[in-house]
C-alpha cells in the first residue's frame, strides 16, 4: 500500500477528539471524514481541519472506495451494530473499549472479523503503554520472579455515566492489562460493589481474579473517590513493581522488597524467613503517547495485514471477565467462572437505559 492509510472517525464526543488528533498526525494515516449525528458538533472540527469530510450518514460514508479504516469511538451499547456495518462494508474496524456488551456478541464479532478478511482492534490502550511493554519485558527476563499477584487502583471523583457502571466504564484497561502481564485468563471471577449516586449504576466495584496455581489479581475502579489515582503493583517473588501513571516521569518504581529464605545454622534449626529491604530502581521509561502508539499500530495492521495485539480475540477475552464479573456483581459476589456468565442480560445497566439493549440502528446511536 503506497498512499496514505484513510481513516475515518465516527463519534466526536468526550474521547473522540483525541482520537480525532492522533490518526491526523500520523506520517502514513489520512484523516479522510468525521461522522456524527450532532452538525453543530462536526462544525467544531471544520476549521481546525479543513479539507476533512464531515459526515452525517454512516452508510454513505461506507459506500466510498477510498476509505481503508473505521474509528468507533461511540456508546458502548452501540458498539456491536456498527462494527457489524463496517465490517460488511469490507472496512477495517478499531473500536473503542468494551467491544460490546455480552459475550455471545463478542464472538459474533470475532467470526465476522474473520470471515471478512478484515482487522478488528479494540482499544485496550494500556497494552500500548511503554510502562506496561516495561513491565512485561522484565516479568518474562525473569528478574521479577513468579508473579504472586496484581492489583491495580483506577479511581477518580467522576466522570459519572448512566449508560454503563464503573465496572464496564473503567476495568477493561485493567482487565486488559493484567491478563497482558500474565498471559492468561482467570479460571473465575468475583465482584462486589455499590450504587451510591445512581440507583441500579455501580459507581464502586471491587474485582477479585483467580487463575491457575495461586495467582490473584485485584482491581478496584471508582468515580466516588477524593484521589484520582492510575496505579498498577505487580508482586513478584523476587521483586515488586509499582507503575504509577499519574507521575509526570518517574511512572516506573521497581523495589528490591521480599522474602529470603535464611538457612539453619545448626542441624535442628528450621529454615525462617527473613524480609529483604534492598534498594528501589526509577528506570527510564520512553514518554512516547500511548495512543499515538495505539494508533500507529492500527495503521500498521492494516498496511501490513499482521493482527494487532488488541485484536477482536483480546476484545473478546476481556468481553468475557466483565460478563462474569457482572455476573457475580449481581449475585452478592459470587464466584463464576470466566465464560460462563454469556446470557445477554448480563450487562448491568440501570433501568431507565434498559431500553437501548435493544437492536439500533448504528447511525442513530452514534453519540
Amino acid at each position: 500500500m503506497d498512499r496514505r492509510t484513510n481513516i475515518a472517525v465516527v463519534g466526536c464526543g468526550y474521547w473522540g477528539p483525541n482520537l480525532i488528533r492522533n490518526f491526523s498526525g500520523l506520517p502514513d494515516a489520512r484523516l479522510h471524514a468525521i461522522c456524527d449525528l450532532d452538525s453543530d458538533r462536526l462544525e467544531l472540527f471544520r476549521l481546525r481541519y479543513p479539507g476533512v469530510r464531515l459526515e452525517t450518514d454512516l452508510a454513505r460514508l461506507l459506500l466510498e472506495d477510498e476509505l481503508d479504516g473505521v474509528v468507533i469511538a461511540t456508546a458502548a451499547p452501540t458498539h456491536f451494530d456498527i462494527v457489524s456495518q463496517v465490517l460488511a462494508a469490507g472496512k477495517h474496524v478499531y473500536v473503542e473499549k468494551p467491544m460490546t456488551l455480552t459475550v455471545e456478541d463478542a464472538e459474533r464479532l470475532v467470526d465476522r472479523a474473520d470471515e471478512s478478511g478484515r482487522i478488528l482492534m479494540v482499544g485496550h490502550l494500556l497494552e500500548y503503554h511503554p510502562a506496561v511493554e516495561f513491565i512485561k519485558s522484565y516479568i518474562q527476563s525473569g528478574r521479577l520472579g513468579e508473579v504472586r499477584y496484581i492489583y491495580t487502583q483506577r479511581l477518580n471523583l467522576g466522570k459519572i455515566r448512566k449508560d454503563e457502571n464503573a465496572l464496564w466504564s473503567l476495568a477493561p484497561h485493567d482487565i486488559s492489562v493484567v491478563g497482558y502481564l500474565l498471559g492468561q485468563q482467570p479460571s473465575r471471577v468475583s465482584a462486589v460493589g455499590q450504587s451510591f449516586l445512581q440507583e441500579g449504576v455501580e459507581d464502586l466495584v471491587f474485582v477479585s481474579l483467580h487463575y491457575r496455581g495461586m495467582q490473584m489479581a485485584h482491581i478496584h475502579v471508582s468515580w466516588l473517590d477524593p484521589h484520582k489515582m492510575r496505579k498498577i503493583t505487580v508482586v513478584g517473588s523476587k521483586k515488586m513493581i509499582v507503575f504509577d501513571d499519574m507521575e509526570a516521569a518517574e511512572k516506573i518504581r521497581i523495589y528490591d522488597k521480599g522474602f529470603d529464605v535464611a538457612e539453619a545454622e545448626f542441624v535442628n534449626d528450621e529454615q525462617s524467613l527473613r524480609i529483604r529491604n534492598g534498594d528501589i530502581l526509577i528506570p527510564r521509561i520512553d514518554d512516547a503517547e500511548p495512543l499515538r502508539l495505539e494508533c500507529a499500530q492500527f495503521v500498521r495492521s492494516i498496511r501490513t495485514g499482521v493482527p494487532p495485539r488488541t485484536d477482536s480475540r483480546d476484545g473478546l477475552r476481556v468481553v468475557e471477565v466483565l460478563a462474569a464479573a457482572d455476573a457475580s456483581l449481581k449475585s452478592e459476589g459470587h464466584p463464576f467462572p470466566v465464560g460462563s456468565a454469556q446470557d445477554s442480560s448480563t450487562i448491568n445497566l440501570p433501568l431507565a437505559n434498559a431500553g437501548r439493549m435493544a437492536p439500533l440502528s448504528p447511525i442513530a446511536a452514534i453519540r
